[in-house]
């Protein structure tokens, strides 16, 4: 369970432990029987098997081995099969300071114990390079005070409620206070390379030869080893109904694919393999690559711009009633886009808006919450789909309706944009079996289906710890 403690003020989450509950094992059969299954493709899979899974979006019962693809005893009859254990590396979650020291946090709760006078200009005392005081007038833009008055009023929220979870946190023992020993034994934490770059690979695959799309149907993965082509995997909706995790091996890189979950890995170009699929989804997820300064400066990835961004097909990957959530950064400029322009244009009527706060494992806000630079919390945008004229999914059962103002505290996980899971604070507010969707993910879910240029890398195989196997 990923919930910790739920409280009126919202949910505390572990991250990592969701991610642990899938369980991935990796059954490895030994040669000679298993020998002539081996594939020879540069994309090729293996199979690994699920013992337990708790996730919302999916309630089916898991057999062993689909019926249509029950291996003959003779073949598995003397094969040896060894289990090798994954978790997900837990240094990943390993934030046992704030991002700012203290240093800068008191300087910064300092400057805001001052009002800011009208007009956006503010006095602000400095130290010259001789030690005197001198005082300069800092004017704001308009975005910067926008981001004022938005903080202003979320302020108190974000302060109350979080202070509430996070001391059922300490109470439970789930988060601990600093001490010196923890403080000492922490070092920065090394990340594996992105040797496999996904999206540039999506943008080559655009390249290749173009295959019939309206006949292509989803590539499902099959228990047993199989070999596809790297056209295939570009070019078509790719889905695991087992009851095992598959390992993909691409361009010398693996990734798992968890059980009961889907994916296609392409750019906003090549979206059409998802709409060819003709399903529509209850939940839709985006995180969409908001264009901002630092993106830019840095080229880390790439953004969109809010035109490209309004021609995301919602209206024909939503079901009726559908739930649409976005994930939005703290500037006011893209708050607004969403809900004047976005959700509007999607035929999406606004029905709450939640917040993301990032929290140290001792409990402590990752950047002060007072901080005119970067904020500890980021934004959650919830709406839904107006109704269409076609008959709603499950009519009969009836769904609570989604309170405001609801906070989501979890420690961060390190990696850049990964954000923490949805499926379980989302299930009361969501009818049994209902189709689950992100988009512009970075990993899998089982129950859901994924779309991004990047959707496998954080199944990377180096993310996660073998631990010791057993035969």
């Amino acid at each position: 369970m990923s919930v910790v403690h739920q409280l009126s003020p919202g949910w505390l989450l572990d991250h990592l432990s969701f991610i642990n509950n899938i369980n991935y094992q990796l059954h490895q059969h030994h040669e000679p029987c298993c020998g002539k299954n081996e594939p020879t493709s540069s994309v090729h899979f293996d199979s690994l098997q699920m013992d337990s899974l708790t996730s919302f979006g999916t309630s089916a019962t898991f057999n062993a081995f689909d019926s249509a693809t029950q291996p003959d005893n003779d073949d598995r009859g003397n094969c040896e099969i060894s289990i090798q254990n994954y978790v997900f590396r837990s240094e990943l979650f390993n934030v046992t300071k704030p991002y700012i020291i203290s240093a800068v946090h008191n300087e910064c709760q300092q400057r805001n114990e001052k009002e800011y006078p009208v007009g956006g200009v503010k006095e602000e005392n400095c130290l010259s390079i001789i030690g005197k005081k001198r005082k300069r007038c800092v004017v704001f833009n308009q975005g910067e005070l926008d981001a004022m008055e938005y903080h202003t009023k979320i302020r108190g929220l974000i302060l109350d409620g979080s202070s509430e979870l996070i001391q059922e946190g300490f109470k439970s023992g789930f988060l601990h206070p600093l001490s010196e020993k923890w403080d000492k034994c922490s070092e920065p934490v090394t990340l594996p390379l992105d040797t496999c770059n996904l999206s540039e690979l999506c943008a080559m695959a655009k390249h290749l030869p173009s295959l019939n799309e309206t006949e292509l149907q989803a590539l499902q993965l099959m228990e047993e080893n199989i070999s596809v082509t790297e056209q295939d995997l570009f070019s078509r909706v790719v889905e695991n109904n087992s009851s095992f995790t598959k390992m993909i091996t691409l361009m010398g890189q693996k990734y798992l694919v968890p059980p009961k979950s889907s994916f296609l890995l392409s750019d906003i170009s090549c979206m059409h393999p998802l709409l060819n699929c003709k399903k529509t989804y209850d939940v839709i997820v985006i995180d969409p690559p908001w264009q901002n300064k630092s993106v830019k400066r840095s080229n880390r990835y790439s953004y969109l711009s809010p035109l490209q961004i309004k021609q995301i097909p919602i209206p024909k990957l939503a079901a009726p009633n559908c739930l649409v959530i976005t994930w939005v950064t703290n500037r006011q400029k893209h708050l607004r886009f969403v809900k004047e322009e976005l959700y509007p244009s999607w035929s999406v009527d606004i029905v709450a808006e939640w917040h993301w706060v990032k929290i140290t494992n001792s409990g402590e806000f990752v950047f002060p919450l007072d901080s005119p630079h970067k904020k500890p919390y980021e934004g959650l945008i919830l709406g839904r789909v107006r109704e269409k004229t076609i008959p709603l999914r499950n009519a009969g059962i009836k769904v609570l309706p989604i309170p405001d103002h609801k906070l989501i505290v979890s420690v961060p996980c390190t990696l850049h944009s990964h954000k923490p899971p949805l499926a379980e604070v989302l299930k009361d507010y969501v009818k049994p079996d209902g189709e689950c969707l992100e988009l512009f993910a970075r990993n899998l879910q089982p129950g859901w289906t994924s779309w991004g240029n990047e959707v496998l890398k954080f199944q990377h195989l180096d993310y996660f710890v073998a631990l010791e196997s057993k035969s």
